[in-house]
């Protein structure tokens, strides 16, 4: 980096005459990519060569104007046009005699795939990448690569694994000065944490990448991220300390006071730390960026009963991913806004009829949006809430439409459940166990039984009503039996595993 400043103040552009000219801004875009000034140097360079002249320049220049091409598109949020490059660089890959750039072509893909929420495809081209750099005996570039991987197995399951990767990252790079990956490990770590509810280990690692990013730049838009990050998990442990003074009337009068600081403490600096993000995001003009800050504010503001201002996060969010056909954000816009419509119904806020259809509307889009990603989380979530609303809007009673609604809200649990089969128990696993017991608790029990026996199943299977038939007696007889689980084994002649296993599914045993 500090060649490249000589270089720039000495020329201040790139000499489109030079013969190395578009293998030279190749590589400064990938430098630029590393932290090394804006990509404002990459365009200008790209000036040189338009598109109506490429034709005539060399198949070697024409791959490494492509690259950076793709890399300016990619910081744009132009995904599908930055991976239109990169795939006819892949395409002629035989020509590519610099394993460093395969290497680069593998590692851009993927990034572009994993915006997309296209995890598989991102998988394939980081393997691909990470092949290419151990080849050619590029460790820190193998590296920076496994943080990339360590990211997509985290996001399908594999914690494990990612942190091994993770830490064999670590090791490599932390004796050089690559602040910005260094940096994407420590937030990784703390994304990691904060899935499993490590909330103060979280918030260390947030820090400790904060530290990093800033030695670069400390207005880098990973900076932006991870105090998002920080701001979302500081909101998850706002939420702790409410339940806490929500949960029993003796103790709140005992430690309201001390619970109540703590949880004002915890909103004001996640705010502060949101609002922060936002203006480093404005910086770089990064739509997915703005948009999650504005989610993170819609659920602070929804936790402290600010509907409108939540609702008005949600529609600026989901307007900035419509911009980029952002369908991760749009699906998390548009779930903020069903949680503020569901909210509305339960305090009888306006026309019921008319909020429960903004509900449905919201909750069926946020559905069909996370579908075109393959977010099992995101997926997870939006299906969740849409079987909430169905709950919320359809009201109770027996009639053949209200058990019509609680078996398609049933449905939704099941495949929320399956989605969620190898998470830990998180904010989002507990709106599941609310559905869970909605579902099987709601209706009339008789009335099921009593449909069962006429042969009106549905589209369930003996197995699947099986299950549901355990989740409705074996609650019961493990009230009845004093809430043992040895005695409710004993008592209907099954294992104490399938009996904890039902409990846990429907959250009242084994949880935590």
């Amino acid at each position: 980096m500090a060649r490249l400043d000589e270089v720039w103040s000495r020329t201040g552009h790139l000499n489109p005459q030079d013969p190395e000219a578009a293998a030279l801004l190749c590589y400064i875009a990938q430098w630029v990519d590393a932290g090394w000034r804006d990509v404002d140097i990459v365009q200008d360079g790209l000036g040189a060569f338009p598109k109506g002249r490429r034709s005539s320049v060399r198949l070697a220049d024409y791959i490494h104007i492509l690259m950076a091409e793709g890399m300016v598109w990619v910081n744009e949020e132009r995904v599908d046009r930055a991976l239109e490059n990169f795939s006819r660089v892949l395409s002629i890959r035989h020509e590519i005699t610099d394993p460093q750039l395969a290497s680069l072509a593998h590692f851009w893909s993927a990034r572009c795939h994993r915006k997309n929420g296209e995890y598989d495809a991102a998988l394939s081209h980081i393997s691909e990448g990470y092949r290419f750099a151990v080849e050619a005996g590029m460790k820190p570039m193998a590296a920076a690569m496994q943080v990339a991987e360590s990211w997509l197995f985290f996001q399908k399951g594999r914690t494990r694994d990612a942190l091994k990767l993770l830490s064999e990252a670590d090791a490599v790079l932390s004796a050089t000065d690559d602040f910005i990956t260094r940096g994407n490990i420590q937030s990784s770590f703390g994304r990691m944490y904060r899935r499993e509810g490590r909330y103060d280990l979280g918030i260390r690692h947030f820090g400790n990448a904060i530290e990093e990013y800033t030695k670069r730049d400390p207005e880098h838009r990973n900076l932006a991220r991870t105090l998002a990050n920080m701001g979302y998990v500081e909101r998850l442990m706002a939420l702790q300390h409410r339940k806490r003074i929500d949960a029993d009337a003796a103790q709140r009068r005992r430690s309201e006071p001390d619970l109540r600081r703590d949880y004002e403490a915890l909103r004001g600096r996640a705010l502060a730390h949101l609002d922060r993000a936002a203006e480093i995001y404005r910086i770089h003009s990064n739509h997915r960026g703005a948009g999650t800050v504005c989610v993170n504010r819609g659920h602070l503001h929804l936790d402290n009963g600010d509907l409108q201002r939540a609702d008005d996060e949600a529609r600026e969010a989901y307007t900035l991913g419509e911009e980029k056909k952002d369908y991760i954000l749009m699906a998390r816009a548009r779930l903020l806004e069903c949680m503020v419509e569901n909210t509305k119904l339960e305090e009888e806020i306006e026309d019921p009829a008319w909020i429960a259809h903004l509900a449905l509307n919201a909750a069926t889009e946020a559905v069909e949006l996370s579908l075109h990603t393959e977010n099992r989380r995101l997926q997870a979530r939006a299906l969740i809430w849409q079987g909430l609303t169905i709950c919320n809007t359809s009201g109770g009673g027996s009639s053949a439409g209200a058990q019509g609604n609680l078996d398609a809200a049933r449905e939704l649990c099941e495949r929320a459940g399956s989605l969620l089969k190898n998470e830990v128990q998180d904010h989002i696993w507990e709106d599941l166990q609310v559905l869970k017991n909605r579902v099987v608790g709601g209706g009339n029990p008789d009335a099921r039984l009593q449909a069962w026996s006429q042969g009106v199943v549905g589209e369930r299977s003996f197995q699947q009503l099986t299950e549901d038939f355990a989740d409705l007696v074996i609650p019961k007889v493990w009230e009845h039996e004093g809430r043992k689980v040895a005695r409710v084994a004993r008592r209907l002649a099954i294992s104490p595993k399938k009996v904890r296993r039902v409990l846990a599914r429907l959250g009242l045993h084994g949880g935590q």
